[in-house]
């Protein structure tokens, strides 16, 4: 569905974009893991400035449907009062995730909070707002590879393929 060049494309296009608006604002990156670590690694190899990555687990799927809920397996520990955040996350659909953890972080005392997506399924979101900084605007299918998987598997595939049923 979508080649390992598209992808690197997409992820420098934002990294450019990120270079030129945050590079004096010492943002914390929070990579949404397990999915966004191979997207969140290319990007911030691709920032021109000083930053901070940190990382949260969370969980909201269940097979290929989101469960609507969102389970905080690793939690955030880094201070965050009044920095400016960037969320990364690999992909974006219901919103549900996103909005949770925008949520958290206000009420931990950050400051202005940024969303950055590889992908985002405009046709999915039920809550919340569309992200920041999108890589790549997808249909609502379910896709395996690049840090997203199946059941646990797929993640490691270079390229993003659409699960058929």
């Amino acid at each position: 569905m979508i080649s390992s060049k598209e992808i690197s494309d997409a992820v420098s296009d934002m990294a450019n974009k990120i270079n030129r608006e945050f590079s004096d604002k010492n943002p914390l990156f929070i990579s949404v893991l397990n999915g966004a670590f191979i997207f969140s690694a290319d990007l911030i190899r691709l920032l021109s400035f000083p930053c901070n990555i940190s990382f949260v687990k969370l969980a909201s799927y269940a097979g290929i449907n989101s469960t609507e809920k969102v389970k905080e397996l690793i939690g955030f520990n880094e201070e965050i009062k009044e920095r400016t955040i960037i969320i990364l996350e690999d992909i974006v659909d219901t919103g549900h995730t996103i909005e949770s953890s925008r949520q958290k972080l206000k009420d931990m005392g950050a400051g202005e909070i940024y969303v950055a997506t590889l992908l985002f399924k405009p046709n999915a979101l039920k809550s919340g707002k569309r992200p920041d900084f999108v890589g790549l605007e997808i249909p609502n299918d379910f896709i395996v590879g690049y840090g997203l998987d199946y059941n646990g598997y797929g993640r490691n595939l270079p390229h993003i393929y659409k699960i058929e049923n």
